[in-house]
């Protein structure tokens, strides 16, 4: 294992598309969704420690997460979770990384990916992301980790690239943000687009020279500040930062300006969890096609629903088609499928009506 190899996971967002398992409180990512008995966070963390060292992995997260972080991940060093005062996006939470990963070896190479995505073909994930690693290493570029596409989702960014016969690492020439279905059908028919997974690979050196480039306000502010961290003033440090950074990411405040930028795609049984849908595709079902996460549900005349509700919950359901069922502590959803993006605004309701316990 190369000992270079560092890895940072993106733990600070809300998951509001999940409410009402997911909440402000406790968000998708410390979950477990998918009743396998660990949360997205440890799943996540349990791949990437086959990459790196444990030491090597740093966790950055909204400091009320804090807690959360290290009762989920045992045996972790407190100075592995970085607290974000408040949330601005995803190009000052790899920053505040960067120079964290600085102080500890310059020469570092670096994946970086979000706590809450699933990954079911693993094997084929450690490969891709070992020879990303490596090539990062060995070249000035910036890494994203594309997904082969199976459908014409709108939901997600494409990457177009131009081909190169025997290249798994290929040059990537367009990013755009998620299409309409006629686009996306044409990105799919043209062969030379993936999706964008979110996920990266690059040199320390290499990202940092980006962000001297394409976002140089951020690393201003970094570097007035960096004699701060680790030690006591790092709290104080990165609320003045963070008062000041502006709200970019990483895809709009550097890959896209970026011209060293390369896509590896690849087939790793990919969904980055983003509704109750996407989750559906992944449940095993039944013979009339439910999803059940719940010890206890019994079902009549009811099919193509996804339920999920506690295991100590009695839960009988009788002529249901279609519909998202679930339950969390004191708050029970029925939504139909195909209206889910409603979920947002519902929450956005009860935040001005109802009490804060009930998001």
């Amino acid at each position: 294992m190369n000992k270079n190899n560092y890895c940072v996971i993106m733990a600070g967002g809300i998951g509001s598309r999940f409410w009402p398992m997911s909440r402000t409180a406790r968000p998708k990512q410390f979950l477990d969704i998918l009743g396998t008995g660990e949360t997205l966070l440890q799943q996540t963390f349990n791949r990437l420690k086959k990459l790196c060292p444990e030491k090597n992995i740093y966790i950055v997260t909204n400091d009320s997460y804090e807690a959360l972080v290290l009762e989920q991940l045992k045996g972790i060093d407190k100075s592995q979770v970085l607290c974000e005062p408040s949330r601005k996006n995803t190009a000052p939470c790899i920053a505040y990384a960067n120079y964290k990963i600085a102080i500890q070896n310059p020469s570092a190479t670096i994946l970086v990916a979000p706590a809450d995505h699933l990954i079911l073909k693993e094997e084929e994930f450690l490969r891709v992301a070992n020879i990303a690693l490596n090539y990062a290493e060995n070249n000035d570029c910036l890494v994203t980790l594309g997904i082969t596409p199976t459908r014409p989702d709108t939901g997600y960014g494409y990457i177009q690239f131009i081909e190169e016969e025997g290249n798994e690492i290929k040059k990537v020439k367009t990013f755009t943000e998620k299409p309409n279905l006629e686009l996306a059908k044409e990105f799919i028919q043209s062969g030379d687009f993936t999706w964008n997974s979110g996920m990266f690979v690059w040199s320390l050196k290499s990202i940092q020279k980006a962000f001297e480039s394409h976002l140089p306000t951020i690393t201003q502010l970094f570097e007035e500040q960096k004699a701060a961290f680790n030690t006591s003033e790092e709290i104080k440090a990165i609320t003045s930062i963070y008062a000041q950074c502006k709200n970019i990411s990483i895809d709009y405040g550097i890959m896209e300006k970026s011209k060293n930028v390369y896509v590896m795609s690849a087939d790793i049984g990919w969904s980055d969890l983003g509704t109750w849908g996407s989750i559906y595709t992944h449940l095993p079902h039944d013979e009339h096609e439910n999803a059940v996460v719940g010890k206890n549900v019994m079902l009549y005349e009811s099919e193509g629903n996804i339920i999920n509700v506690p295991k100590d919950k009695l839960v009988v359901l009788q002529g249901l088609k279609d519909y998202i069922v679930v339950e969390a502590d004191n708050i029970l959803l029925v939504c139909k499928k195909e209206d889910e993006q409603q979920i947002k605004q519902f929450v956005n309701d009860i935040k001005l009506t109802k009490d804060e316990k009930f998001y």
